[in-house]
């Protein structure tokens, strides 16, 4: 019977109905709802936020954003915990969900945990920051629990097409986000920038999947896997173009050179708190997505896309290292430092092996706290009108501010790779992946930009401590005033922070062992 199509588990649509009762009816796929209760959570959080917003507004106090956001992402992590031992189960392992469309499996859910932590820490250091520059909160949280959402959604996905939608979620809202300060021009600079340079780049990877798929036949990626599995192509000429445009749409979002020429700059002009948001969840999500389609999908194909990963590797580290010692303003810092790490996960990537995979994830969770840290500093010293960044700024910070000097020192020390902080062991893992498969040049080049790249940590720290005293060791000018006002809640997110990088960088098998564990995994539609 012509346009009468049923839709049965394994997402393949079949033109005869089960049943005479069954003509006339679409059959839709089943949703186990617990299965994808992290996003649920955030997904329907962002939406009543919304509602409540549009209807009562002027009822709520301005400390209510804050407070919702940490609830809801608290609560999307806490529902990950029953999950992950439910997939950890041998008797019933990782998941699927709406036909095969989404899986859960240990990495997805280590992914989407890191998503609400970055989301708790940034809600509360962004709370103190809306009230000093005189902003309407509401929407920065609501955007950032939408942009969660997406996320969630780049880690859980089995299809292609899911996984863009993902992207556009999360990236729709972070140029929103981007551009959020009316009073500075450069935020609307920054947003612009973002939001035309991420069109273009999501035109690029929506294009790969369409090669993708005339290639494969399906946008699925268990089908996908099948397919290749099963036949060996005479011509993957359309196939090899379809992954070649698909890094490069990932290459932009992960910023990785050379597609990180809008980083500096959106770094630079976002507001700071929406800054360490993109630097921690966005890069997250990007790189989990990036993971999930090539080492999984694609991991036979690995021949044909390791050696454009080493490149992108090669250029990212090089050019993050050395183009960050020569600037002046911290947030392009740190922006550069950014494209240096998204050198080093790629190392990672580029393994292409289960302890690459563990050493990314740990990576990425050593990056989300010793990130938020950071620019919670930056969010501070920026002081009312967030534009206070230069180097000169943070001269004699040491001597006028000690404590936020020193909580800034072990965040930069945690990036340079300092032993007993989160970075040294981020970074000898992804060094040790690449040496136990034989990539010694890359894992060369990784040891000797680390080592131009703790140059310019030092430079920061020599400029807080060593630079700006007066004659007599008076506290600097600039400094004179008012001290440094510190929200409870950035003091909240700051404390948080730094002992993340303190405990992963002295007991990192606390993480360690759950990223052993996070093997990301394509799941049948049969919900296995």
């Amino acid at each position: 019977m012509i346009g009468l199509l049923a839709q049965v588990p394994g997402g393949v649509l079949d033109d005869a109905p089960a049943t005479a009762a069954d003509a006339g009816k679409l059959v839709t796929p089943d949703v186990p709802w617990s299965y994808i209760a992290p996003f649920v959570i955030l997904f329907v959080g962002a939406i009543v936020g919304v509602a409540a917003v549009a209807f009562f507004r002027k009822r709520f106090p301005k400390h209510l954003g804050s407070t919702y956001a940490v609830v809801v992402a608290g609560a999307a992590l806490i529902s990950t915990f029953p999950l992950w031992n439910r997939v950890g189960n041998a008797n019933e392992g990782p998941i699927s969900a709406v036909a095969g469309a989404i899986g859960v499996d240990r990495f997805s859910l280590f992914v989407t945990g890191l998503i609400c932590v970055s989301v708790i820490l940034v809600a509360l250091m962004a709370d103190g920051y809306l009230r000093r520059e005189d902003l309407d909160g509401p929407e920065l949280y609501l955007l950032m629990l939408m942009a969660a959402a997406g996320g969630v959604i780049m880690a859980s996905a089995n299809d292609l097409i899911v996984l863009f939608i993902g992207l556009e979620i999360l990236s729709i809202a972070s140029y929103v986000m981007a551009s959020m300060h009316a009073r500075r021009v450069s935020s609307q600079e920054a947003g612009l920038k973002y939001f035309v340079l991420g069109g273009f780049a999501s035109a690029i990877l929506l294009y790969g999947i369409a090669l993708v798929y005339g290639a494969t036949g399906s946008t699925s990626l268990i089908h996908i896997q099948q397919f290749l599995s099963d036949r060996v192509l005479t011509d993957n000429s359309l196939l090899i173009g379809g992954l070649g445009l698909m890094l490069v749409g990932f290459g932009f979002k992960v910023s990785a050179a050379p597609f990180h020429m809008w980083s500096p700059d959106v770094y630079q002009g976002a507001p700071s708190p929406v800054t360490a948001f993109m630097g921690s969840a966005v890069k997250v999500a990007a790189f989990a997505g990036l993971l999930r389609v090539f080492v999984v999908a694609f991991g036979s194909y690995s021949e044909q896309w390791g050696p454009i990963v080493f490149v992108l590797a090669v250029l990212s580290l090089v050019v993050g290292s050395v183009m960050a010692v020569v600037q002046n303003n911290v947030k392009r810092m740190l922006a550069y430092s950014s494209i240096n790490h998204a050198g080093f996960i790629l190392v990672g990537v580029e393994a292409s092996s289960s302890r690459g995979t563990s050493a990314m994830l740990f990576y990425l969770a050593a990056y989300t706290v010793m990130i938020v840290g950071s620019f919670g500093i930056v969010t501070l010293v920026g002081r009312t009108g967030d534009g206070r960044h230069s180097l000169d700024d943070y001269k004699g910070l040491g001597r006028a501010r000690p404590g936020i000097a020193l909580l800034f020192t072990i965040f930069l020390l945690a990036q340079a790779g300092t032993p007993f902080t989160a970075g040294f062991v981020a970074k000898f893992g992804v060094i040790q992946a690449a040496a136990e498969k034989g990539h010694w040049a890359l894992a060369s080049v990784a040891m000797i930009t680390a080592t131009i790249s703790a140059f310019l940590y030092l430079r920061i720290i020599a400029s807080m401590y060593f630079a700006g005293s007066g004659e007599h060791g008076e506290i600097p000018a600039e400094f004179d005033g008012p001290a440094i006002a510190i929200p409870r809640g950035a003091a909240v997110s700051l404390a948080l922070a730094v002992i993340g990088t303190l405990v992963l960088g002295i007991v990192p098998s606390v993480v360690t062992d759950l990223t052993v564990d996070a093997t990301p995994e394509i799941m049948a539609t049969d919900g296995r």
